[in-house]
Formats: C-alpha cells, structure tokens, sequence
C-alpha cells in the first residue's frame, strides 16, 4: 500500500528568490512544470467527508489519476496513502487501487463525481541527497480557484522520495534556519473545499438579503 511522507511549510512570495539562491540548491537537478488540478468529489463531497482528496492532474502531455487519504499530521509532517498513475483525460479508472474497499467505494460513486475546485501553479522543484536520503524539494506558486473565489498558493514542499524520517526533518529544520518558514498543515485539497464553503455561505447570505429586501419592497 502506498505511503506519502511529506512537510509542507508556508513561504512569502517575496522570499522565493531567496529559496533558489540556497547553496543547497547550488548543482541540485532542477525541474520546473506547469501543474494544472481538478479535483473531484459528489455534490455531497462524500470524498470530503471520507477523508479523501481525489484530484486529476495535466503536467504538460500527460495526465494522472490521484487520489490521497486523510492520514495524519503533526507540526507540518504528513504521512497519508497516495495512489497516483497516468490515467486518459476524461477516464476514472479506479482498477490500480489496491485497496479493495477504496477501489469499491470509488466505482459506485463515479458516476457522480464531477470537478469541484481547480488549482493551477508552477512547480520548480529540486532532488537532493539528504544524509542517507532523497528528498524532493518543491516550490509551488499559484491559486486555487473555487465557487468564483481565488486563494493564493504559496508553499514549500517537501517529499521523502527514499530513506530515513529523520532526514526530511532535518532539511526542514536547515530550510527554516536559512528562511522564515512555518510549518502549514492544510492540504491544496482541504484549503480548496474551504474555499468552496466560504462561496457557498457568500451565494446564500446574497440571496437571503435579496429575498429580504424584496419582501419589505
């Protein structure tokens, strides 16, 4: 079963030229992409309520199917289940789940899921050796986009790709001794229903006020 090992710290966005000049990124195998997000639920976010985020991602020519548990996380540090594969656009193929009781529950409720939020940002990421480990190092700039409402994405990620705990908190703790990084918890998928919600509450206030002021007219 697939495991995700991750910290997410919050960054400025004025800072993020200060992150690329780290010495630590000095000769790192650099990436940057595109990544373009929908992600999925019922319209009674049964996903949500299940502690699951289901997400369709296009990264230049290909596309891939996510689908992430809750999991748990502490002071930043997240360690959740995470299938991801390259799935044709406009396709749920649930059949790579497997978890038989997930990949169950995925195909009775596929024929209602449908995107909710999207997210769009440029990742420039970096490999890095970390003691006796390989961790990702990922900055990630954009907005989440839900109910006519956009948030800010302004983050550091970093993913255990191989090796020891120990190692992803130690380059965590060398990252916020060289930037003023805080540990943020909220997934891209929970800050997007969030968003959502707020729409929700925002288009109801509207129409309750309207339907008010048209009864004392």
């Amino acid at each position: 079963m697939p495991y995700e090992l991750e910290i997410k710290l919050a960054l400025p966005v004025r800072l993020a030229p200060r992150l690329r000049r780290l010495p630590l990124l000095v000769g790192a195998r650099e990436r940057k992409r595109c990544l373009r997000n929908l992600y999925l639920d019922t319209p009674e976010q049964d996903l949500r309520r299940r502690g699951m985020a289901l997400r369709r991602r296009a990264v230049e020519d290909s596309v891939y199917l996510t689908l992430k548990t809750e999991g748990e996380c502490v002071n930043g540090l997240s360690r959740r289940q995470e299938w991801e594969y390259p799935c044709p656009p406009d396709t749920l193929d649930f059949s790579r789940i497997d978890d038989l009781r997930t990949r169950r529950l995925l195909q009775r409720l596929a024929p209602r899921l449908s995107p909710l939020f999207r997210m769009d940002f440029i990742r420039q990421s970096w490999d890095l050796p970390q003691g006796d480990s390989r961790v990702e190092l990922a900055l990630d700039l954009g907005y989440i986009r839900a109910g006519g409402r956009r948030a800010p994405i302004r983050e550091v990620e970093l993913e255990l790709l191989a090796g020891r705990e120990a190692d992803i908190l130690s380059l965590a703790k060398t990252l916020a001794e060289a930037l003023p990084l805080y540990p943020f918890s909220p997934s891209k998928a929970a800050r997007g229903y969030a968003l959502l919600a707020a729409a929700y509450r925002e288009a109801n206030e509207a129409r309750a006020a309207h339907a008010l002021k048209s009864g004392l007219s």
